[in-house]
């Protein structure tokens, strides 16, 4: 096991990454909060959560170790403020910062709101895109829920602009990432990866899109001859049957809602999204903000402790 703790950046001050830590703080010895802490204890208070922070390893079960950072101005439950978006950005920066020092092994991310940091006036799609930049890597989003992995070609893109996304480089990339993380980080060995075509039917023989006649197939067949071991391209409404889940290790969708509505259906509430890629190891919960759930006591905690035991796993598949 890592020594070093594990870094839990609490994401959006105005909604439920305050919640679903405080829920889980027995469970969280192993790791740092990076997060207000005056800002923490309030929500502790208006949850009726019994909790002490600390500024070094817990010794009680009550005891939940953060580093502080400040927000800007004063949290209220489920209303944004863009002059806290910095501040959001500044956990994530400590992350990194501590993942490149030494001090923390890895880093699980509570949900960001997307929206109120580009209302501050910085441009932001999202912590993949985000960690990709700040670490100069070329990555790859994975869902998981319990057995089933589901990796993504493209990820916040307008769907008209998905087909001209999906290249023969794009999927060698994505193809190759996908292979190598699977070994490093999930132990598997001969990853099987089963690739989703673009269109319905996976084209019906060119007759519904040609993308996987003259795109998909061919990349797919010199993947096979490197080495990676892809099948495909299968059409998406039949390839996550539990039958075809079987025979794969992953499945390539090539855009966000053609893969994640099954995943989060399998699994929500206790499903992880990980960036594969990152010279890092990062995990995060399935799920957004719910702002409407901030401070209510009825956010569930499930993906983020399952956040945490994946990137557990990972930092330990590393070594």
């Amino acid at each position: 096991m890592s020594t070093q703790p594990l870094a839990i950046t609490a994401g959006e001050p105005a909604g439920i990454g305050f919640d679903i830590i405080l829920q889980s703080a027995t469970s969280l010895a192993d790791c740092v909060v990076i997060a207000d802490a005056q800002e923490l204890l309030r929500r502790a208070q208006l949850l009726d959560i019994d909790i002490e922070l600390c500024e070094h390893p817990p010794t009680t079960s009550k005891q939940l170790r953060v580093k502080h950072l400040p927000v800007a101005k004063k949290v209220e439950c489920g209303e944004l403020n863009a002059n806290n978006s910095q501040y959001v950005l500044s956990c994530l920066d400590e992350a990194l910062r501590g993942i490149g020092t030494g001090e923390y092994s890895a880093m699980v991310t509570a949900p960001l709101h997307k929206g109120v940091i580009n209302d501050a006036g910085i441009p932001f799609t999202g912590h993949t895109e985000y960690l990709a930049e700040h670490t100069h890597s070329e990555v790859v989003m994975l869902l998981v829920a319990d057995q089933v992995r589901v990796a993504l070609a493209t990820t916040h893109l307008p769907l008209y602009q998905v087909p001209p996304a999906i290249t023969p480089e794009l999927l060698t990339k994505v193809s190759t990432i996908l292979h190598q993380d699977l070994i490093s980080k999930f132990g598997i060995e001969n990853p099987r990866i089963g690739v989703c075509g673009l269109n319905p039917h996976a084209g019906e023989q060119g007759h519904l899109g040609r993308e996987e006649i003259e795109i998909i197939q061919p990349t797919l067949e010199k993947l096979k001859q490197s080495g990676i071991n892809v099948t495909g391209p299968f059409p998406a409404d039949t390839i996550f049957t539990p039958k075809q889940l079987q025979l794969v290790d992953a499945v390539l969708a090539m855009f966000h809602d053609q893969g994640l509505p099954t995943l989060k259906h399998i699994g929500f509430g206790n499903a992880v999204n990980t960036t594969l890629g990152l010279p890092i190891v990062r995990t995060s919960v399935d799920h957004g903000t719910a702002l409407d759930l901030a401070g209510s006591g009825e956010s569930d905690a499930g993906s983020l402790l399952a956040a945490v035991e994946l990137a557990r796993v990972q930092v330990n598949s590393k070594k």
